[in-house]
């Protein structure tokens, strides 16, 4: 049997708490809490993904050079 402190640590792993009542990774539009996380989400991924990108020799930068 799960101890109470234990039952907590799973529940807050396997779900998102609710924000005001909705579920926090909900995709909805507009200017939301849920939109907000999508949106730093998805930036982070574009981000590394540049960054991979770049590494592989390829440059926004050096392609219109800007840049030596």
């Amino acid at each position: 049997m799960q101890s109470p402190s234990e039952k907590a640590i799973l529940d807050a792993t396997t779900t998102a708490p609710a924000y005001n009542g909705k579920d926090r990774n909900a995709f909805l539009f507009g200017f939301t809490p849920q939109a907000e996380l999508w949106n730093g989400r998805l930036a982070m991924i574009g981000f590394v993904a540049y960054l991979l990108w770049d590494l592989a020799g390829y440059s926004v930068v050096r392609l219109l050079h800007l840049a030596p």
